[in-house]
């Protein structure tokens, strides 16, 4: 499980974040959704200790996350940041071996190895391996990204807005691999997205945030209501069930 207690950010005396207590059940995947500026990548990159909190205090499957060895921590939780920037020209396969880092230390093992291929062919990119990733497209190289998170092949898998550069095809396909790893490999993982629909047809629990607090949470049919999607984003919406789903329309 994943706590957090009375977490705050500020910047420059501004408060973006908190104070936000709650928690994340282990397994399947949880959501986070909001307007811009809600908080939800700040939230998520504190529990990943990619950016320290001002205030507050994190557990990660009782592992306390400000004082971890970061060797520990990087065979538990796995972070993909909404911006990624890669300098060194590098294949998709040497990209998605980066995840392997905290279980080699550079140094590849034939498991290393088999973590790579099953991640590769996780996310279709088996045919791309060879490619470099900057003759790839935004969308090849966004899943390019989330297999090297994938092959670190940690219990806890954090992605801030996995679906960006990913065409409607490739997002379903994207949440379907995601839904799977959930599944299929007892992974938890905790996506920001900004499709409401896509959160609910994919995850088991969502957390809604605004204005840097946590104003929501509840299961995708306790949150695809009219009510809390019109508090939420501050703005008409209307929840309708097609072939028994909950669909959120924006009004005009």
């Amino acid at each position: 499980m994943i706590a957090f207690s009375d977490v705050v950010k500020d910047y420059n005396g501004l408060r973006v974040l908190g104070p936000v207590t709650g928690g994340i059940s282990a397994g399947g995947v949880t959501a986070l959704i909001g307007p811009n500026g809600a908080g939800k990548s700040t939230l998520l990159t504190i529990i990943g200790r990619l950016m320290d909190p001002s205030a507050g205090h994190i557990t990660v499957k009782g592992h306390d996350v400000a004082t971890t060895r970061s060797a520990d921590l990087a065979r538990l939780i796995s972070v993909l940041r909404q911006e990624n920037h890669m300098t060194a020209r590098l294949t998709v396969r040497d990209l998605v071996g980066f995840g392997r880092y905290p279980h080699s230390k550079g140094r590849p093992t034939p498991e290393c190895r088999a973590a790579v291929d099953r991640a590769l062919e996780f996310l279709n990119l088996t045919a791309l391996q060879d490619r470099f990733t900057d003759q790839l497209s935004g969308g090849q190289r966004q899943r390019a990204y989330v297999a090297m998170v994938l092959a670190q092949d940690t219990e806890y898998i954090l992605l801030d807005e996995p679906l960006n550069n990913l065409d409607m095809k490739h997002a379903v396909l994207m949440m379907r691999q995601l839904r799977r790893a959930a599944v299929e490999l007892g992974k938890t993982i905790v996506i920001v997205i900004h499709d409401v629909n896509f959160a609910a047809s994919y995850s088991d629990h969502i957390i809604a945030l605004r204005d840097g607090q946590v104003c929501h949470t509840g299961s995708p049919d306790e949150i695809m209501r009219d009510d809390v999607l019109t508090d939420v984003f501050d703005t008409d919406v209307r929840v309708h069930r097609i072939e028994d789903r909950p669909v959120a329309i924006f009004t005009h």
